[in-house]
């Protein structure tokens, strides 16, 4: 009742004019509205560790089915699986877990739905943790060190599911290229130290253009670091578990930004 009192109060308040009978039909016409906006708006049920579930679930299953997406896993996209883990510092049933949802993804018959319907509904307000997760995603993806079609309509589904648009895929991909350019040349966060090119890889992952001016420069370090800030995306349904995730993208960003900001001045 005390969740939808907001619902309560107002029907209440509309069915005054029609005495005590008028009040009653109104407050129980507006609760059972107020519940009804609250499950289509996906908000009636999904705390935040029934949120994180739904994360660490969809992760490993989604990972599996992307892999499974070639017709035959590879070893860079087991080790990739894996090196996700061991940064979330999984053991014992916690890993078991994960082993066992990335098999369910590979599974021919595994339906996507069955995971990431629930992650929609988990996060229908929370576009930065949405993000993140199509992140991982494509890692997995590139794990490889190319990028398929079958891969690409695996996500092409998981991003209509999950309510990610064409474009904002799109700057996500151009970003973690950059990203993966970098540190296949064996960079360690320092952008600067690989001349040109790193700079270019710098601007790649801030996703601005190198003739950018300084307000947009800003504008868009200040937003992705926002969006990857580990206590925002563990409150909004990111597991406790890829925390280090969290805090390695906003180290990345951070080191791109400085290595711009140098050069610069």
């Amino acid at each position: 009742m005390a969740r939808h009192r907001t619902g309560l109060v107002l029907g209440a308040l509309i069915g005054l004019t029609g005495g005590l009978s008028g009040v009653l039909f109104g407050a129980a016409i507006g609760y059972y509205l107020d519940k009804l906006i609250r499950s289509v708006a996906g908000a009636e049920s999904w705390t935040q560790a029934k949120a994180q579930t739904a994360f660490f679930d969809a992760t490993f299953c989604v990972m599996g089915k992307i892999a499974k997406a070639d017709g035959q896993v590879t070893a860079e996209e087991i080790e990739y699986a894996q090196a996700v883990m061991t940064r979330m510092q999984l053991t014992g049933t916690l890993r078991k877990r994960a082993i066992e949802c990335f098999g369910q993804g590979k599974d021919p018959g595994f339906d996507l739905s069955q995971v990431l319907e629930p992650l929609r509904r988990a996060l229908v307000n929370n576009p930065s943790v949405r993000q993140m997760f199509i992140e991982i995603q494509l890692q997995a993806a590139l794990a490889d060190g190319e990028f398929s079609p079958s891969e690409g309509r695996v996500l092409a589904e998981v991003c209509q599911l999950i309510g990610i648009s064409q474009r904002e895929f799109e700057a996500i991909v151009e970003r973690l290229k950059a990203e993966q350019s970098f540190h296949q040349g064996g960079g360690q966060g320092e952008f600067e130290a690989s001349g040109s090119h790193g700079l270019k890889q710098a601007y790649g992952v801030l996703g601005v253009p190198q003739d950018c001016d300084a307000k947009t420069l800003k504008t868009a370090y200040r937003k992705l670091m926002s969006q990857h800030h580990p206590d925002k995306l563990v409150a909004r349904g990111l597991p406790d578990e890829m925390m280090q995730i969290a805090k390695e993208k906003t180290q990345e960003i951070q080191a791109a930004y400085d290595a711009v900001k140098k050069s610069r001045k």
